[in-house]
């Protein structure tokens, strides 16, 4: 079975706030590149450019504990929740107890692994 886990994460952008956003959203992407074990972390903008979906995805719970750990999440994310607001957060995978407890804490709902073609 798969140990990798994946969240989807959909972002409301405010008004006005599409600048600020993306400035803060480039330094997340390119610190989370350094991260070991970060596979995928790809943000894709709505036409409107209002709404934003942040597709990741880990190798395993370690990847994910050290994402939710860094800089990343404990300085820019309180930074770019001045402008935006999270409408919803899915994981996907079988995250250990200790990374499902923290993800919801987020307001994650959780899907574990029921059958799949992971490679």
């Amino acid at each position: 079975m798969s140990t990798k886990v994946h969240l989807l994460v959909q972002l409301s952008i405010h008004e006005g706030k599409i600048d600020d956003f993306q400035k803060i959203g480039e330094e997340m992407v390119a610190l989370t590149g350094n991260e070991p074990g970060s596979l995928a972390y790809e943000w894709c903008l709505s036409s409107g450019r209002r709404r934003c979906l942040v597709v990741e995805m880990y190798q395993h719970d370690d990847a994910v504990m050290t994402h939710l750990n860094g800089s990343v999440v404990k300085d820019l994310l309180p930074k770019l929740l001045q402008h935006a607001r999270i409408d919803r957060l899915e994981v996907f995978g079988n995250p250990s107890p200790n990374v499902a407890a923290l993800l919801s804490g987020f307001g994650a709902e959780i899907f574990p692994l029921w059958r799949g073609l992971g490679r």
